[in-house]
């Protein structure tokens, strides 16, 4: 929204526009793990177009994949709650990220918990590519 204006929210001075905030409205969001309840802000003349949730969208499944891989390098539900309004505007709850992974918590204690095999096959593959000037001519060589 700040982009949209021109300025920063509370701002007072330094507005060159005749469009302003006009508070938010609420919206629900379907993912394959539940729905959401979302804030989206508007505009007075509203023609603000939000970059991650798209007016009239409310299918979000890339959303899911982030929190996912944000919490599988360790980052914490509250980190990724503010990482989420941060970056993208959106407003979840340390309840739904938790519902996020939990989802797949099962995958990967099954994963953990698999059997394994007596042998695994390992191949190695060695080169070494070096360049030979040979009669005046360079050749490429692999050994």
């Amino acid at each position: 929204m700040d982009a949209h204006l021109g300025y920063e929210k509370h701002e007072k001075s330094d507005k060159n526009t005749l469009n302003s905030r006009n508070g938010k409205s609420r919206k629900t969001i379907t993912s394959k793990y539940g729905e959401q309840e979302i804030a989206v802000p508007c505009d007075r003349q509203g023609d603000f177009d939000p970059l991650v949730v798209k007016k009239y969208q409310s299918n979000v499944t890339g959303i899911e994949d982030q929190i996912i891989a944000l919490y599988a390098k360790g980052v914490s539900t509250r980190d990724i709650q503010d990482h989420l309004q941060q970056i993208y505007g959106i407003e979840v709850s340390p309840t739904f990220i938790s519902n996020v992974t939990n989802k797949i918590m099962r995958l990967v204690k099954e994963w953990q918990n698999r059997p394994l095999q007596s042998v695994y096959a390992v191949v190695f593959l060695d080169t070494i590519h070096f360049k030979v000037k040979q009669d005046g001519a360079i050749v490429n060589k692999t050994a």
